[in-house]
């Protein structure tokens, strides 16, 4: 599969991207505004969504909208209020990254405690089904709409020690491809994207001891983000793509 598009192809686009304070969250940012998008910045750390903001604004790319938001405190009428805010003020929304994530500890599955299990499935699963069932009647409001799950190795294949992120990933998939499902034919697409092996935080946090020099970057990896955030990608629904093919 090509994942090229034109340098303008999301001009004109209202762009969703959570997490997108860091790693692959903010490249996808950047790029997205690069592109012609205007976007909106969503995440915990208020202070990185705002540098993120200042070098899309210093490099004259559309004004994007900040929305700091904990996904393991935010509630039903959290995501509801976000969904009021962006059809009052944009009318639409184009595009739905849900690329934030939370790792947990790698333990044995029987030595997760309960409050971690339960803070990553709302990080990882909960938060994205309150979202979209909020966000679904602004994506409607597109011509053309494209969700995009960020997706894993260890969400097609468990792996020890990796319990409760594994099975966050093996959840979000599921959910991507019933939506995919229940919306055939539609307006909306929705795929994801296995972004693979890529120097970020929560990578370094996974293999502490792993020599960063063999990584990609997340500039490596975006490309399929955002080929299918364009309108190239328009009849591509339930696909899972591989940003570092074997």
């Amino acid at each position: 599969m090509q994942f090229e598009i034109s340098p303008d192809a999301l001009a004109n686009k209202i762009i969703l991207i959570t997490g997108s304070g860091d790693g692959i969250g903010k490249q996808l940012a950047l790029d997205c505004a690069k592109a012609g998008a205007t976007t909106i910045l969503l995440g915990k750390t208020v202070e990185k969504l705002e540098q993120v903001y200042d070098q899309i604004c210093q490099n004259n790319w559309p004004q994007p909208a900040i929305v700091p938001m904990d996904l393991n405190g935010a509630n039903e009428s959290h995501y509801q209020g976000l969904a009021t805010t962006i059809e009052e003020q944009f009318g639409k929304l184009d595009g739905l990254v849900l690329n934030a994530g939370q790792l947990g500890t790698l333990r044995p599955l029987a030595q997760i405690p309960l409050d971690e299990w339960s803070e990553v499935m709302q990080v990882n699963v909960t938060s994205q089904f309150l979202m979209l069932k909020t966000l679904i009647p602004v994506l409607q409001k597109a011509q053309h709409a494209s969700v995009v799950f960020a997706s894993s190795g260890v969400g097609r294949k468990g792996r020890a020690y990796w319990g409760c992120y594994s099975v966050s990933k093996f959840a979000s998939d599921g959910l991507m491809q019933s939506l995919a499902d229940e919306y055939a034919n539609s307006s909306l697409r929705f795929n994801a994207v296995n972004p693979g092996a890529t120097h970020t935080a929560m990578r370094t946090k996974a293999y502490p001891a792993e020599n960063i020099s063999s990584l990609k970057k997340p500039e490596d990896v975006v490309a399929p983000y955002l080929y299918l955030l364009s309108d190239s990608s328009i009849g591509q629904n339930g696909l899972f793509v591989e940003a570092q093919p074997k």
